[in-house]
C-alpha cells in the first residue's frame, strides 16, 4: 500500500510543479496594473479612472464575466469612455488579482457587497453598472440590495437565470473535494493553456476575436490553480442563486438595458435576456442577429450609448442596434475566419 501510494504522490509531483511554474510565468507575463483596496477583511484589485473637469456622464463600474479579470471590460471601454465619466473596473473577488475574502464571495450577493464597499472606498456614491455575462447576475443583485447606488444597469450577455443545461465537467470537477483541489493544482492549468486560443475564439464566435484580445486581456490568469477554484465555486453556485434570487428582478427600480445576440452559444439569450426584459419593468432590450457572447466588444458604440441613454441623454437605441446588424451581416460576407475546434457550449461564463 505505502510504495502506491508514494508511486501515486510521485506521478502528482510533476504536474504540481509544472502547475505552479506556469502559473508564475502568467503572472510574470501579465503582472497586476491596479491598486489593491481594503474592502474589509480582504483586498479587491481595480483601476480607478477618474474624469477631471466636468464629465458629461456618471460615474459607470463594470464587472467581468467568469474567468475574467478587469482587463477585458477595461480594454473594450477605457478608451471610448475615459474623460466621459469616472471609471470603475474591478477584479471580482479570488480573479484577477483581487483576495477571495471568505466563503460569502463565492455568491453573487457576496461580491456585489464587496464591490459596494470598493466603490465606497473610491468615493463613489452613485454608478451605472455595467456587467458581462456572469457579472450581469452580480449587476442585477447589486441593483437589488443597492438601489440607491444604481443610477442605471447594462447587461450584457446575461447569466441570470435558472438554465435547463449543466455546467462544464471540469467546473464540476473542480469543486469536488479534495480531487478538485488536486485537479486544480495539477492539469487544469496545462489543459487551459492548450485551449486558451480555441476558447476564447469560442467565446466570440460567430465574430471575430480582436487579434490583441489575449495580449491585452490575460485570460490566462484564469489557469492559476487557486483562481481557477475560485472560477469553478462561482460557476458551480449560480444556478441555485439565480434560481432563488431571480423572481426578485421584478423590484429593480433603476433604468435597465439589456444587450445580447441570437448566436451567443455560451448562454441561452431566450432564457436569460428575454427573462429580464420580463422581469425588470421598463427595461429595453436589445437583441442582434449575428451577435455572440461578447457585446462588449463587438457592439461596443451600443453599450455606450446604452450608457448615455441611461444618464439621461437621448439615443435611439433599437436603430443603433438595427445598425450593428447590418454591420456584422456586412462584416460575415467579407471575412473568412481560420478554422478552429470550438469549446462545447457551455452556462454561464
Amino acid at each position: 500500500m505505502l510504495p502506491a501510494l508514494l508511486i501515486l504522490a510521485a506521478l502528482a509531483a510533476v504536474p504540481f510543479a509544472y502547475s505552479l511554474y506556469q502559473a508564475r510565468r502568467i503572472a510574470a507575463r501579465f503582472p497586476n496594473r491596479g491598486d489593491l483596496v481594503d474592502v474589509g477583511g480582504f483586498r479587491m484589485n481595480c483601476v480607478h479612472v477618474p474624469a477631471p473637469g466636468s464629465p458629461d456622464l456618471p460615474p459607470v463600474v463594470f464587472i467581468h464575466g467568469a474567468g475574467g479579470n478587469l482587463l477585458d471590460q477595461m480594454h473594450a471601454f477605457r478608451p471610448a469612455l475615459e474623460g466621459r465619466a469616472e471609471l470603475l473596473f474591478v477584479d471580482r473577488p479570488g480573479h484577477g488579482y483581487s483576495e477571495r475574502g471568505g466563503t460569502v464571495n463565492g455568491w453573487p450577493d457576496g461580491q456585489a457587497e464587496a464591490i459596494a464597499r470598493l466603490m465606497e472606498r473610491r468615493g463613489i456614491d452613485r454608478a451605472i453598472v455595467v456587467g458581462h455575462s456572469f457579472g450581469a447576475a452580480i449587476a442585477a443583485t447589486f441593483a437589488l440590495h443597492h438601489p440607491e447606488r444604481t443610477a442605471g444597469v447594462v447587461l450584457l450577455a446575461p447569466a441570470t437565470h435558472p438554465w435547463p443545461s449543466g455546467i462544464d465537467w471540469y467546473f464540476s470537477l473542480a469543486t469536488l473535494p479534495c480531487l478538485g483541489w488536486l485537479f486544480a493544482h495539477t492539469v487544469a492549468t496545462p489543459l487551459g493553456l492548450r485551449r486558451i486560443d480555441s476558447a476564447t475564439r469560442s467565446i466570440f464566435s460567430p465574430n471575430e476575436r480582436p487579434l490583441d484580445y489575449i495580449g491585452k486581456t490575460a485570460p490566462h490568469l484564469v489557469l492559476r490553480p487557486m483562481t481557477f477554484l475560485n472560477n469553478a465555486i462561482d460557476v458551480a453556485n449560480l444556478h441555485a442563486y439565480v434560481t432563488r434570487v431571480s423572481p426578485r428582478y421584478a423590484e429593480i427600480a433603476a433604468p435597465t438595458v439589456v444587450i445580447t445576440g441570437d448566436s451567443d452559444a455560451i448562454v441561452l439569450a431566450d432564457i436569460h435576456a428575454r427573462g429580464l426584459a420580463r422581469d425588470i419593468a421598463g427595461s429595453e432590450l436589445l437583441w442582434i442577429a449575428n451577435l455572440g457572447h461578447k457585446p462588449d466588444y463587438v457592439v461596443t458604440d451600443l453599450v455606450v450609448a446604452a450608457i448615455e441613454k441611461l444618464a439621461g441623454k437621448p439615443r435611439d437605441l433599437q436603430e443603433m442596434a438595427r445598425r450593428a446588424e447590418s454591420r456584422l451581416a456586412a462584416n460575415d460576407a467579407s471575412i473568412q475566419e481560420k478554422p478552429y475546434t470550438p469549446v462545447s457550449p457551455s452556462e454561464p461564463i
